[in-house]
């Protein structure tokens, strides 16, 4: 997605309609839970990674060919809808495909190792990627050349992985296409688990939270990177394509993924009613360095650095909670089937609010702009303030 916001900033198009098309990369993941039920019916969850990730490796390649043409905006969003779309999918199968792999004793391994590599690509695709676009930008003068390269080793990447995966890849016994299961009973099957989570207590409030809690960040996440790159002139911070990659995705992640690790830390010694309103301050009040940012555009890259990694460090460790209550909420029957719903408004959330952010901005400028931001944290502060939650909830359990 940072990727995305980039390239587009750079290609010269406008904020509004970086925020209102890129938000629709979103919708994938907000109607997974709609045919996430039948990759179950169709061939192995083996052939659906190794083939998700052929598409994507494709459809990379497919956007570096295209980038320098006359209607690159249209052809590139179009390519990267169905990217998302495969990488949607390709979740799907993930998800399921380690379980049928590995013992207990192994997934909890894996389950460490998935997230530290996670934190890996996201740096080297956020930061090193981006960094290298930004010398490409500098060394040849020549913006769609240099993003057209950097989609192609990015593409080269994802095909040798695809290959590496195509013989590396265990092959379970039991991944097999549930055909013992006919799709007019999955489909009733999903009716009845989605009916039941409608059903479940709070069921209102909670999905309230789900779409409100991040409402300030799913603005702000639209707008930062145009924020950072955009000229002092146009009230930006003119950061080059190169600090973008060091700032925004090296400094930035290393802030989020701290933040993340103290938040589940923390809940996991107290429990997450004690660390609730700490972590709906942490979220919300470090959103003032966009404000300070903004009035003061002319600060030295260190404390532009110092800031962004305050705001994501608090993200990170507000964050936790959201996660940690959808969680909560999916407790009981149907507890996977409920969490991925919940997933799906957790998408729609960041999806609905970060389509008008950039019509919000160049409506109000970036200064006022920030300060709406803050204004939006009352909605995060009104619906933490209607949950009811466990005070054992996240305690880790002494044997």
């Amino acid at each position: 997605m940072t990727l995305s916001l980039v390239i587009y900033k750079r290609m010269g198009i406008s904020n509004t309609e970086i925020a209102l098309y890129t938000s629709w990369l979103n919708l994938p993941w907000v109607i997974k839970p709609l045919w996430s039920p039948f990759v179950d019916l169709l061939r192995t969850k083996r052939w659906w990674i190794t083939l998700m990730q052929l598409f994507i490796g494709a459809g990379l390649a497919g956007i570096a060919f295209t980038i320098p043409t006359e209607h690159f905006f249209q052809a590139t969003l179009a390519i990267f809808w169905l990217m998302a779309f495969s990488s949607a999918t390709h979740d799907i199968a993930a998800d399921g495909f380690y379980m049928l792999g590995l013992n207990t004793h192994e997934q909890a391994l894996f389950v460490g190792i998935r997230s530290t590599f996670y934190r890996i690509a996201t740096i080297a695709g956020q930061g090193l990627l981006v960094m290298l676009a930004g010398y490409l930008e500098r060394s040849t003068a020549n913006i769609p050349y240099a993003w057209s390269i950097t989609f192609l080793v990015l593409a080269g990447i994802f095909l040798a992985l695809w290959i590496y995966h195509s013989f590396i890849l265990p092959r379970p016994a039991n991944d097999k296409a549930a055909v013992e299961t006919s799709a007019s009973g999955l489909l009733k099957e999903f009716l009845l688990t989605f009916r039941s989570f409608f059903r479940k207590e709070q069921a209102g409030i909670a999905i309230l939270f789900m779409l409100l809690y991040r409402l300030p960040e799913a603005q702000l996440a639209k707008m930062s990177i145009p924020f950072l790159l955009d000229p002092t002139s146009e009230g930006g911070l003119g950061m080059t394509t190169e600090q973008i990659g060091f700032t925004q995705g090296t400094v930035g992640i290393i802030g989020l993924t701290l933040g993340g690790i103290l938040g589940g830390m923390a809940v996991a010694r107290h429990g997450l009613k004690q660390w609730l309103w700490y972590m709906v301050w942490a979220i919300s009040l470090p959103d003032l360095v966009y404000v300070f940012l903004s009035y003061f555009p002319e600060t030295n890259l260190l404390w532009i650095n110092a800031c962004i990694f305050i705001e994501q460090f608090g993200y990170g460790f507000g964050f936790t909670a959201y996660m940690l209550y959808l969680i909560y909420f999916s407790r009981g029957s149907h507890s996977t089937a409920h969490y991925a719903i919940c997933t799906a408004f957790m998408a729609l959330g960041m999806m609905l609010p970060g389509m008008i952010a950039g019509w919000m901005q160049e409506l109000l400028g970036y200064q006022h702009f920030f300060l709406w931001i803050m204004v939006c944290c009352a909605a995060t502060f009104g619906v933490t303030a209607l949950l009811k939650i466990d005070p054992e909830f996240g305690k880790k359990q002494v044997e």
